[in-house]
């Protein structure tokens, strides 16, 4: 009895330990095809490219997934030394290009973009004809042409500085950063400031349409297309760094001083020559009869230029409260500048806009200045509503710097280029063709003849590499209904600052 005993109790114990074994074989199991789908699944996340991972088809062998990599870029190579002259200088082959579909949106465009449909309005019917862009040669400063993802230009005349330089160049990037993917287009581009195509002549009946013309700036008069400026790619003239890299010093900047250790006064720096409201602007600095809580500075850039620009470092100047954006002769690049300081931005009234301010909102991102005799007042009252108001003061500056540091990343400007750009090409109603006279151009042929800041500042600027995301998702245009909002509210939030300003003023009689 014993030993049976002692058989069943051995026959129990090996039950038992074999019941274990295969429970532990079979949570081994189950722990590796969890940790196959996690690895899998990190590896999605971590965006390695498709083209790397391998499947099994129905019989088990292993293939690789069939999409195209990105394309490669040549790299901007010179031949020679920067202290010899640059020859036998020429346009490599342009990558092969990218299938259309891929690689996918990054994202929803900024609403800003939705301009872009406003701008090209007045062709949306007609469409635009070799005519149409002909016609606007009488002020362009250049011709572009892209057939193929090759760039040619056809110049004009001479603009002022190395704006119509670095234009082309800010243009040369984006086919390097989409390659493959812009349409074939023909277009006409002025680099001065002031817009040439005035919509009253041809919103009278049986007007024809109006000429096709691409500068920096427009206003509600005029029907000319707002593009990027030239200073996303650098001034080189003043030493004002590109975009991006400019973007990151401010960044820094507005951490080390604090809005609430800042100067509490409005600031204003630049040339009061260009403009007569300018010079009524200097006329708000602190005498000895008025302190309407404006600092206004006069910039001499001939004294910057013998100093190596050492009081103009425009990361430097975000150490007041307040900063002033007041127009020259047109709209100024100054703009985005004052808004990503972190400071509250005070807009003496535009008349003009680029591509990005009519995103912005009044007492959001920006605080409106009166244009007519009262500005003096008008920025006094700001800067004392901003200082018995400091947390509202602080968001609005914010506001206005979070645009500008987030909204207008240079990927950002390439994707509006991009769109705007491949929108106006499809209401093209010919095929382009290279002009008569005009000369291929390529990263090459600009950058390695340039010296100094030019070449720097492309060279900093330059694109080494297809972006891996595509272009963000363009947003529709606005319903009739959409725009009247926006518009009107713009309106009202500007009327309800000027009340304000008027009680307070009342009040002080």
């Amino acid at each position: 009895m014993e030993w049976r005993f002692n058989v069943g109790k051995n026959i129990k114990k090996a039950r038992e330990s074999h019941s274990q074994t295969t429970s532990i074989i079979f949570l081994f199991f189950v722990a590796l095809l969890i940790g196959a789908f996690v690895w899998v699944q990190w590896i999605s996340y971590l965006g390695v490219p498709s083209q790397t991972m391998l499947t099994h088809n129905h019989i088990g062998s292993p293939r690789k997934l069939d999409r195209p990599p990105l394309p490669t870029l040549s790299p901007i190579s010179c031949p020679g030394t920067t202290n010899q002259p640059q020859q036998n200088i020429t346009c490599p082959a342009p990558p092969i290009p990218l299938p259309a579909s891929l690689p996918p949106p990054s994202s929803t465009c900024p609403s800003y973009f939705r301009w872009i449909h406003e701008d090209l309005r007045p062709w949306a019917k007609t469409g635009i004809t070799l005519d149409m862009v002909e016609q606007a040669q009488r002020f362009a400063t250049f011709r572009l042409t892209i057939i193929d993802g090759r760039a040619y230009v056809l110049k004009y005349h001479p603009t002022f500085q190395t704006r119509d330089v670095f234009t082309l160049w800010g243009i040369l990037q984006l086919l390097r950063y989409y390659p493959g993917r812009l349409p074939d287009l023909d277009l006409m581009f002025d680099c001065f400031d002031w817009p040439m195509i005035r919509a009253e002549e041809y919103e009278k009946e049986n007007a024809h349409s109006p000429p096709t013309l691409f500068r920096y700036c427009s206003a509600d008069s005029a029907y000319d297309i707002v593009f990027p400026d030239w200073s996303f790619w650098g001034w080189a003239e003043i030493n004002i760094k590109p975009w991006e890299a400019l973007q990151s010093e401010i960044k820094q900047e507005n951490k080390h001083v604090k809005w609430m250790d800042r100067e509490p006064y409005a600031f204003w720096k630049g040339n009061p020559e260009v403009a007569q409201i300018r010079k009524e602007l200097v006329e708000c600095n602190v005498s000895e009869l008025h302190d309407w809580n404006a600092r206004i500075y006069g910039q001499d850039w001939s004294k910057e230029a013998v100093t190596g620009y050492k009081e103009s470092d425009l990361s430097k100047q975000c150490i007041h409260r307040y900063k002033i954006y007041i127009e020259g002769s047109a709209w100024s690049v100054s703009e985005k500048y004052i808004l990503a300081c972190d400071s509250m931005p005070l807009f003496v009234k535009p008349t003009y806009y680029d591509f990005f301010s009519r995103g912005l909102m009044p007492v959001e991102h920006y605080w409106p200045i009166r244009v007519d005799k009262d500005k003096c007042r008008s920025i006094k009252f700001a800067v004392d509503w901003g200082n018995s108001h400091k947390k509202k003061a602080q968001e609005i500056g914010k506001e206005g710097s979070n645009f500008m540091l987030e909204k207008l990343k240079t990927k950002s400007v390439y994707d509006y280029m991009f769109h705007l750009l491949t929108e106006y090409a499809k209401l093209m109603k010919y095929k382009p063709t290279v002009p008569t006279n005009a000369t291929e151009l390529c990263s090459e042929l600009m950058a390695c003849p340039a010296q100094g800041n030019e070449h720097k500042f492309m060279m900093e600027s330059a694109v080494y590499k297809p972006s891996d995301v595509g272009p963000c998702e363009l947003p529709p245009p606005f319903s009739e209904v959409e725009l009247k909002t926006v518009l009107k509210r713009k309106e009202n939030s500007i009327k309800q600052v000027e009340s304000w300003e008027e009680k307070a003023w009342a009040a002080e009689t």
